[in-house]
C-alpha cells in the first residue's frame, strides 16, 4: 500500500464547527436564491385540459337582418326585410346594418319600419338598437341609402287618417345621423312635402 505524501487533511475528521459552517453556507445560498429570482415562465404547462376565457371577438362583418328580431307586430304573417344597407354609422369601426322591414301582407301596402342593427358584444347576434321609422306612423320608404355616415330615405305618408292607404299624399325626405349617443333626424336641404 502506498502512503500519501500529503498529511491527513483536516476535513476528513468532521467536527461540530464544520457542520455549523456548512449549515451557514446552505442558508446563505437559500436566502440569496429567494432574492435573485428568474423571470416568470411564459410557456404553458401541458398538465391536462385547461379552460381559458377568450377575448371578446371584434365583429367586422355587418349584422345580418335575416336573423334579427324586429319590434314589429305582423300577426300571422312574418316580417319581411325589403331593403338594407350597411356602414359604420357611429364611428366605432364596426359596421351597422339599417333595414327597411314590413309585414308580408298578401295585399295592400303595409307600412315600413326602419331599424338600425348592431352585433351583441358577447354573442355577435344581430340586435335592434334604434327605430328610425315606426310602422305605426304609416310610412312607406321609397329611396333609401347610407351616405357619409348618414341614413337617407324618402318617406311616403298621409296628411290625415281619411286618406286611403292606396294613395299616400305626403312625400318627405329624411336624414338621420348619429350624434351624442342617438340618431338625430333632419330633412336634407331643399326637400319638403309633395
Amino acid at each position: 500500500m502506498q502512503h500519501s505524501a500529503v498529511p491527513e487533511l483536516a476535513h476528513t475528521q468532521p467536527r461540530p464547527i464544520h457542520w455549523v459552517a456548512t449549515a451557514t453556507a446552505v442558508a446563505g445560498v437559500v436566502a440569496l436564491s429567494s432574492v435573485l429570482q428568474p423571470d416568470p415562465a411564459t410557456a404553458a404547462q401541458a398538465a391536462g385540459p385547461q379552460s381559458r376565457t377568450a377575448p371578446a371577438p371584434a365583429f367586422t362583418t355587418p349584422p345580418d337582418p335575416a336573423s334579427a328580431a324586429f319590434p314589429i307586430d305582423c300577426g300571422p304573417v312574418k316580417a319581411l326585410v325589403v331593403k338594407k344597407a350597411t356602414g359604420d354609422l357611429d364611428g366605432d369601426g364596426r359596421p351597422e346594418t339599417v333595414a327597411v322591414v314590413h309585414c308580408d301582407a298578401p295585399m295592400g301596402t303595409p307600412p315600413d319600419g326602419v331599424y338600425v342593427l348592431t352585433r351583441a358584444k358577447e354573442t355577435g347576434a344581430p340586435r335592434v338598437v334604434a327605430t328610425l321609422v315606426d310602422p305605426k306612423d304609416r310610412r312607406t320608404v321609397t329611396d333609401f341609402a347610407l351616405r357619409d355616415g348618414a341614413v337617407l330615405a324618402t318617406l311616403l305618408g298621409y296628411s290625415t287618417s281619411d286618406v286611403p292607404s292606396c294613395c299616400p299624399d305626403v312625400k318627405q325626405s329624411a336624414k338621420w345621423r348619429w350624434k351624442n349617443g342617438s340618431f338625430i333626424r333632419s330633412a336634407p336641404a331643399g326637400t319638403g312635402n309633395a
